[in-house]
């Protein structure tokens, strides 16, 4: 009786094997970009300049600039927001470069099923 399914005796068949060569390779790829994607800087300002913030790849706060015509001790609040609004900026501007980073390193599997990585 013949075993059915399985794989034969030689191992992986070779769609398999080249499937697993690619996915390796993908991996070190990702992994490379994720590493340079972490040294970036990405810098936003909000006040028209008056709030600057740098944060990493890693989403790190590097730095704050802060304009002296800013610094307003009769309205903290509007300073604070400020910062935020600069601060959510460059961590947006880094979350958009991760995308980008992953969209192009997955850009071609989309007859994968669905699977997501």
């Amino acid at each position: 009786m013949a075993k059915r399914g399985g794989f034969p005796a030689g191992g992986m068949p070779g769609n398999m094997s080249n499937l697993m060569k690619q996915a390796q390779r993908m991996q070190r790829q990702m992994e490379e970009g994720q590493k340079e994607l972490e040294t970036k800087e990405f810098t936003a300002a909000a006040g028209g300049g008056a709030v600057e913030v740098t944060v990493n790849g890693k989403k790190e706060i590097l730095g704050v600039k802060l304009s002296e015509e800013v610094v307003d001790p009769e309205d903290v609040e509007m300073l604070q927001d400020l910062i935020v609004a600069a601060t959510n900026e460059a961590l947006r501007k880094a979350e958009e470069a991760s995308a980008d980073l992953m969209g192009r390193m997955t850009g071609g599997l989309g007859g994968l099923g669905g699977l997501t990585f």
